[in-house]
This record gives C-alpha cells, sequence and structure tokens, in this order.
C-alpha cells in the first residue's frame, strides 16, 4: 500500500523537509503495521534534520507516534488487530501516515491514556522517568533547577518532580511562559531573559545552590547550570536545543565544587524490553493519577511539519507539540 510521509534528502533547515508519497510493506515476523493517529514532535528531530545527528539519506523523520495496529506480521501473539499503541525509539520514520514497526518496541495502551496524551509523552515522559529516578534519584527535599521548565519536557518534570517533594526552581522566557511553568509544579522560575539564573538560584537557596541541575538546553545554559549547582552537586545535559555544550577541562568540575557532569540519551534507559516497559508503566501511572498532566499546547497537521520545526526551534511553542496525519 502507500500513504504520505515526511522525508529529507538534505540536511538543513526546515525547508528541507518534503510531503512524499512513499510505499508501506507488509509486516515481516516480529513487527505490525501501524496506521499513526498522532506523531510526537520532539527537539531530536530538528537534529536529524540538521544534521547534527546524522542519518543515511535520503530518510524519514520522528521517533515517537501512537496509532492502531491494522496487521500482525509472522509470530505475532502479544498484539492484535484493533489495540491501540504508541512508542518513544528507533527506527526512524514517525512522521507517516501509516508504516511498519518492530512489536519489541511497542507499548499497549491503556484505556485512560488518549492517543494524542501518548504522542504528547512517550518520549518526553520516559526522559523525565530516567532523569529523576534513575540519573539522579530525586527525593524529598531536594532542590533541583530545571531549565526550559515550559517546553514539553519541562513542564512533565516540573509536576512530577513537585509529585515526588523537591523544591523546583525552573527557567522560562517572558511572562506567559513563566506563569505556564509556575502553574505546572515550579515553587520558583526564573526569566532568563531579564535576570542572571545563577544569581537568582543562589539567593533561592540561600546561597547553597542545587543538587541536579537538568539541563536540555545545551550552550546556552552550560556555564549558568554549573554556577548554580551545590557542593558535589550533578549537572545532567541531555539535550541541545541552543547548541552541543563548550568543550571544557575536567578541573573545571573540581574547581566548582567537585561537581559531576553526565550527557544522558533516553535510548540508553529504555536499552532492554524490560527497562522499556517499566519506564512506561511509571509514566501512565503517575499521568492515571492525575500527579501529571499532559499539556498539548499546539497541533499541526503532519504535512504542515516544517512550519511546526520552525516554531519549535524559534522558541513559539510551549509544552508538548503533536502532529496529526
Amino acid at each position: 500500500m502507500r500513504c504520505h510521509a515526511i522525508r529529507i534528502h538534505a540536511t538543513g533547515g526546515p525547508d528541507t523537509l518534503r510531503w512524499e508519497e512513499i510505499e508501506v510493506g507488509a509486516p515481516s515476523a516480529g513487527e505490525v503495521l501501524l496506521r499513526h493517529t498522532a506523531i510526537g514532535l520532539n527537539y531530536i528531530d530538528t537534529y536529524h534534520r540538521s544534521g547534527l545527528y546524522p542519518l543515511p539519506l535520503p530518510s524519514g523523520l520522528g521517533l515517537e507516534g501512537a496509532g492502531i495496529v491494522e496487521a500482525v506480521g509472522p509470530g505475532v501473539e502479544d498484539l492484535r488487530v484493533g489495540d491501540r499503541v504508541a512508542y518513544a525509539s528507533a527506527p526512524i520514520g514517525a512522521y507517516a501516515e501509516w508504516r511498519v514497526y518492530p512489536t519489541e518496541r511497542l507499548i499497549k495502551l491503556p484505556n485512560g491514556i488518549t492517543d494524542r496524551q501518548a504522542a504528547g509523552m512517550m518520549l518526553r515522559g520516559m526522559t523525565v522517568e530516567y532523569l529523576i529516578r534513575r540519573t539522579f534519584r530525586v527525593e524529598p527535599g531536594h532542590t533541583v533547577l530545571v531549565h526550559a521548565a515550559a517546553g514539553g519536557v519541562g513542564l512533565i518534570a516540573c509536576q512530577w518532580l513537585k509529585h515526588l517533594g523537591a523544591t523546583v526552581i525552573g527557567t522560562a522566557g517572558g511572562p506567559e511562559k513563566t506563569a505556564l511553568a509556575k502553574a505546572h509544579g515550579c515553587d520558583h522560575v526564573i526569566d532568563y531573559r531579564s535576570e542572571d539564573i545563577a544569581r537568582r538560584t543562589r539567593e533561592i537557596t540561600g546561597g547553597a545552590g542545587v543538587a541536579v541541575v537538568y539541563d536540555g538546553v545545551g550552550r546556552d545554559t552550560f556555564q549558568a547550570s554549573l554556577d548554580s549547582l551545590a557542593r558535589r552537586g550533578m549537572l545532567v545535559s541531555f539535550g541541545n536545543a541552543s547548541g552541543p555544550v563548550p568543550a571544557f577541562e575536567p578541573l573545571l568540575l573540581s574547581a566548582k565544587g567537585s561537581l559531576f557532569f553526565t550527557r544522558t540519551s533516553l535510548v540508553d534507559y529504555i536499552a532492554t524490553r524490560e527497562e522499556l516497559v517499566a519506564s512506561a508503566a511509571a509514566l501512565f501511572a503517575v499521568v492515571q493519577s492525575g500527579a501529571v498532566t499532559i499539556p498539548i499546547r499546539q497541533t499541526y497537521p503532519l504535512q504542515n511539519a516544517a512550519q511546526a520545526h520552525s516554531d519549535l526551534e524559534n522558541r513559539k511553542t510551549a509544552g508538548s507539540t503533536v502532529l496529526l496525519p
């Protein structure tokens, strides 16, 4: 069968995205045929498009989607036609109306989670899960700093951190986004457009600094992140929204208080089937309990993915963005 998908034939800006007709084959052993109902937009999609994270070209885009199983391949027993499922990992190619996908990386959606919620939270939510429960395990009483607190990851992280009993400091740009972050779990919000992040963090913490900084911004916030940490604190870098973190000497970590630095990726925290299932289950539990909501602030037709990329990179979005086939 044939369907439409977003493809790239060269790396570059949003104008490299092409709406094309593609051939979709039948599922092989261990695969299903999916009809997408909602697709997640993530910063990593822009890294693939720009060439920061190289792909063999031509290529599809997208790592996150939700949809309906329309056919199953030989030997598939744990999924049936009609099941609602979601995913947030390779193989790349979520920006498509239909696709074939391996069952090992699929998660069946519970009744209390909508398809749009799933597309807006699987990658972001499981990222938050590993960041706050496994990279640096946040406990009640910890004070933490979350950059881009009004973004898709940020809004989930701040709510979940508050649920864990942490004091949450967020950064955001402008009154609308700072108010949004405040409404989703932040005890304090620093407007990076008008305030010095590190100085304000020290003021809030009485000079002590924070136990951990979660930084998906990268280059623009790296120095402020280090300067906001308490002695032996941890900087968790998990994204490059403003560009990669600059090269630095390890001695810098010693000079600023024997700090820890890690650069993480979701793929290494859901590497096994067991890890994937456990991470998704933890995410579903906090959403179904009401402790965490999934604010889907923007939707775009899938064929308008270029506009969605442009808006994301120009900081015109907040919360989660979902593409609709």
